[in-house]
């Protein structure tokens, strides 16, 4: 609106008072000779001219230069604030590239911390399932050796029951009834002296 008042309704004034003066040279144009042509016709152009573009000087020396005035420093402070913009804007193309920057870093430190985690995961398994196969191996062996020493115990209590199987046999066959007679006697004998 300040634009429209200062500018414009002076320019529009001086067109309307410009047109004013020239209605009448145009209306007396058809009807005699045309007096442009004449010197004081080129001295009246020249004035003419002088007045419109003085005209204009004056009008754009008096209300244009508060109107480029605040134009300029709207154009100043655009500028200024286009400068804040894209050095805020470099700050982050730079802190957005430094970041870029640090990401393959880091993937390329996460990738060897997951590699050595990996190796020494494996390493710790392979340990643990030596030891692991260790303890199954001693245990199996103790397991053996348990069993066997059952089955020594077993074998030792056959061969004992078989021995005594085979001494009652041979024993019984090479008794006779008469040493078993006394065999009984003895025993019964030494049964009454107990009591004694």
């Amino acid at each position: 609106m300040s634009f429209f008042r200062r500018f414009l309704m002076p320019a529009a004034r001086a067109l309307f008072i410009f047109l004013f003066m020239a209605l009448p040279v145009m209306a007396a144009e058809g009807a005699e000779p045309d007096p442009a042509d004449s010197t004081a016709g080129l001295i009246f152009r020249w004035l003419n001219f002088l007045i419109v573009f003085g005209g204009m000087a004056w009008l754009i020396a008096k209300y244009g230069g508060a109107f480029f005035r605040d134009n300029a420093k709207e154009i100043a402070a655009s500028i200024v604030q286009a400068t804040a913009e894209k050095e805020e804007a470099l700050r982050e193309l730079h802190a957005v590239e430094a970041k870029l920057e640090r990401f393959d870093k880091d993937v390329a430190e996460m990738r060897e911390q997951a590699r050595q985690n990996w190796e020494a995961e494996s390493q710790r398994l392979n340990s643990s399932g030596v030891a692991e196969i260790g303890k199954i191996n001693q245990a199996a062996r103790s397991e053996v050796a348990a069993s066997e020493r059952a089955a020594q115990e077993q074998l030792r209590e056959i061969a004992a029951s078989l021995a005594v199987r085979d001494a009652a046999a041979l024993v019984s066959s090479r008794m006779n009834s008469d040493l078993r007679g006394r065999i009984f006697q003895g025993f019964l004998a030494d049964l009454g002296r107990n009591k004694n």
